[in-house]
């Protein structure tokens, strides 16, 4: 059947603009007092553990099922105050040295606010650790990030957040802070920020500061999601955003690393609820939502042709690895992550 989206589309509204601020120097300072540590350290010390093929209540009616698939804890699959939202791995980053999913999640309670988290799971032990993410100020000081963290992409070291407002909010993964380093205990799981002489983070053992920023037009595009293409000779940047009814969605490509913040091209996508895109191959793969209880759609345009396919219920964020596109759900007691073949 004929595509009817991901029609070339005018590129200047996407352009980024650099606004680091003070964020490295409040990074820098935290890394000095705490000390860093890497992904593979975290690893090796993760407190919680996926099922392989678990969690299958979000499958719904999919057929065929998943080529694979993780579930996260029954705790994690239970909460309705954690929701997540974006996916990345370390081969998206081509960096880290071992095999990783990264998933963001974002705080919804009515009160109070804890900002957002990251989950660094290992496919190998099915193991995985929460980080909390939070900007810190140039005295040291730090404290949670309000964002919804719909996207997540990783390049080298650097680990980057949609941020829908503002743009996309960057994390270095060499900054990984392990509090047991500094302090004997996790300080109290109801505070963040230093008092005292001490760290808090809520109770998470690690923290990830924010080190720079790329911010689109005040008022402009919103930015949804996130993805990093490798298929091609330079690695691009891939951000969109998701619309409700509307299927003017946008999205548009940066080549990496990210300097001028030009982007190379720009799309609309053509279909309303896009959680997810990343380009591959010449091919465009975008995760299309519907609703807490409806299996999503995974939809494929190649060229002037447009393929539908089974997916999930609550699909997000995409990424690729081995071979396979990943994306991650966020409804209760159906949340797993997910690759199915390219």
């Amino acid at each position: 059947m004929a595509a009817t989206g991901m029609v070339p589309a005018d590129k200047a509204p996407y352009a980024l603009t650099r606004a680091t601020g003070t964020l490295a120097t409040g990074a820098a300072k935290l890394a000095g007092e705490i000390g860093a540590t890497g992904v593979e350290a975290l690893l090796a010390h993760a407190n919680r553990t996926a099922v392989h093929k678990g969690a299958t209540a979000a499958l719904g009616s999919m057929r065929p099922r998943p080529a694979d698939w993780y579930a996260f804890d029954a705790k994690d699959q239970d909460t309705v105050d954690w929701y997540p939202q974006g996916v990345t791995c370390g081969e998206e980053s081509g960096n880290i040295g071992v095999p990783v999913l990264l998933v963001s999640w974002y705080f919804k309670p009515a009160a109070g606010e804890r900002g957002i988290r990251v989950s660094f799971l290992s496919p190998r032990t099915l193991k995985y650790q929460h980080a909390l993410l939070v900007e810190a100020r140039p005295d040291g000081s730090y404290g949670p990030i309000d964002v919804h963290a719909g996207g997540l992409a990783c390049h080298g070291d650097l680990l980057y957040v949609a941020d829908t407002y503002n743009g996309l909010r960057v994390f270095d993964l060499g900054n990984l802070l392990d509090l047991r380093t500094a302090q004997p205990d996790l300080g109290d799981p109801a505070r963040v920020g230093r008092s005292g002489g001490r760290f808090h983070a809520f109770g998470y053992r690690y923290l990830l500061p924010q080190t720079d920023c790329w911010k689109l037009a005040r008022g402009g595009p919103h930015v949804s999601f996130l993805s990093v293409d490798r298929s091609g000779g330079t690695p691009a940047l891939v951000a969109g955003e998701y619309r409700e009814s509307d299927p003017g969605g946008w999205v548009a490509r940066w080549n990496l690393p990210l300097t001028d913040g030009t982007p190379k091209d720009a799309f609309v996508m053509g279909h309303p609820k896009i959680q997810g895109a990343v380009s591959w191959g010449g091919r465009w793969y975008l995760s299309q939502a519907a609703d807490a209880a409806t299996n999503g759609r995974l939809l494929v345009h190649s060229g002037d042709k447009l393929l539908t396919r089974p997916y999930p219920i609550g699909p997000e964020d995409l990424t690729v690895r081995g071979g396979k596109v990943w994306s991650v759900t966020e409804f209760r007691n159906k949340r797993i992550v997910f690759g199915v073949e390219l």
